[in-house]
């Protein structure tokens, strides 16, 4: 019985067919691009675009090498939020800043994840190790140095600051 799980045609072919035909048909049902109540329409531009995909290997190869790294991300991101609704509580009431980190986490983890599949991660470590390297590591400074000044001055803008006096 595992054999067929380690096949070739089901894990090249159908589970990526299956995973792009579902993903494209809830896109187009949920946004109703082509129209409301148009499902066998959906399902047809789905499946095209299924059939388009398994028929060129890299983009296929790409969603075949990404989907375990997706699924260890969400075994990560469970074992996080078991632990966290022991300790905090209540996570669908959790604050602002969680959020806007786990987007960040998740949006450094996917950009990481397609680099390192997609092969253009020695590229990019390229930049910040040859020649280059200098001229990275400024823009990354005066990325940094802009980013605090953003800070300090919405800060200041908000009432954050002591620094003035107050009119009695």
């Amino acid at each position: 019985m595992a054999s067929i799980f380690a096949s070739v045609f089901f894990t090249e072919m159908l589970l990526p067919f299956l995973l792009v035909f579902v993903l494209v048909f809830a896109i187009l049902q949920k946004s109703k691009i082509l129209g409301d109540g148009k499902a066998q329409m959906d399902a047809m531009v789905a499946f095209v675009i299924g059939l388009i995909l398994i028929a060129f290997p890299q983009p296929r190869d790409i969603i075949v090498n990404i989907m375990p790294w997706l699924a260890v991300a969400v075994a990560v991101m469970l074992v996080f939020f078991i632990l966290y609704g022991f300790a905090g509580g209540d996570i669908s009431e959790s604050e602002t800043w969680m959020k806007i980190v786990f987007g960040i986490l998740a949006g450094i983890f996917t950009i990481g994840v397609v680099l390192y599949v997609t092969g253009l991660w020695d590229s990019v470590g390229g930049w910040f190790t040859g020649a280059q390297s200098e001229t990275w590591m400024s823009i990354v400074m005066l990325v940094i140095i802009a980013g605090a000044i953003a800070v300090a001055v919405l800060t200041g803008k908000r009432g954050g600051g002591g620094g003035g006096k107050k009119d009695d």
